[in-house]
């Protein structure tokens, strides 16, 4: 009997480089190739038009089983937008208005080779915290990641909250180049995980799988096959991996099946 198997992907660093589109032959891949073997499905902490912008916009959901954006808060299955939370109702208003009240201050007092505009993003399960601000360039993009590298800018900040609010039951989540996620705890990217259902296997791709990366916990998840990628490229050859591993394994369990009696 063969197995049904969906792969789910990251978008950053996985699918696409960075708040960068995907290149016409990894989505070509993608859709011609694997989509013939597999059911394929996205998640991604972003809101929903970041992910449209990196991925074909309202034909998103004609590509994709599923779409998850926001780790899962906003899902969609077959285009179809299924039931959602939102972060305030889990932790108030209240306290809320403190987390982003101390995270502004935070900012405030940072000093940092520059600075630029949208600091803080509220979306509906989650805060994006960037310490130099998303309205960055590409190419600042990449000078603030290699600044955080070496100062540790962006673990620092998460430890400061922590230590102001340990009492709030939240996960901080690095990922991509220039911020973090704030959420409740278990709204990591596993959280899309309750939305995939009929599969005998679920086989996620990310780069950020180590710990306090935004992949780390549906990579280690039970739920999941988690394959470690580096860029997109890396993806499509562990794609191509896995598609001549499971047809050579449905081709020696077919030979296995006893011969039928007439």
């Amino acid at each position: 009997m063969t197995k049904k198997i969906i792969c789910l992907f990251d978008v950053d660093g996985t699918l696409t480089d960075p708040r960068q589109t995907i290149k016409p032959s990894v989505e070509k891949f993608l859709l011609g190739t694997v989509k013939k073997e597999f059911d394929i499905a996205i998640v991604g902490g972003s809101d929903l038009n970041k992910i449209k912008e990196q991925l074909g916009g309202k034909s998103i959901f004609e590509k994709y089983k599923y779409v998850f954006a926001e780790n899962g808060l906003i899902a969609f299955k077959e285009g179809k937008q299924l039931p959602t939370d939102t972060i305030q109702s889990i932790i108030g208003e209240e306290a809320l208005q403190d987390l982003i009240n101390f995270c502004l201050k935070y900012i405030s007092e940072l000093h940092l080779p520059f600075k630029r505009g949208t600091f803080i993003e509220f979306r509906t399960g989650m805060l994006n915290v960037s310490p130099v601000g998303r309205n960055c360039t590409k190419e600042e993009r990449i000078q603030f990641y290699e600044y955080d590298l070496e100062h540790q800018i962006r673990q620092k900040f998460i430890q400061a909250i922590k230590k102001e609010f340990p009492d709030l039951a939240l996960t901080y989540s690095i990922g991509g180049q220039i911020s973090f996620d704030i959420f409740p705890i278990g709204w990591d990217k596993t959280y899309c995980l309750r939305h995939i259902q009929g599969y005998e296997e679920i086989h996620f791709f990310g780069d950020k799988t180590a710990e306090g990366g935004n992949d780390y916990e549906i990579y280690e998840s039970d739920l999941t096959v988690g394959h470690r990628v580096t860029c997109p490229e890396d993806t499509v050859n562990q794609l191509n991996i896995l598609i001549a591993f499971i047809k050579e394994k449905r081709e020696r369990e077919q030979l296995e099946v006893p011969m039928q009696c007439a």
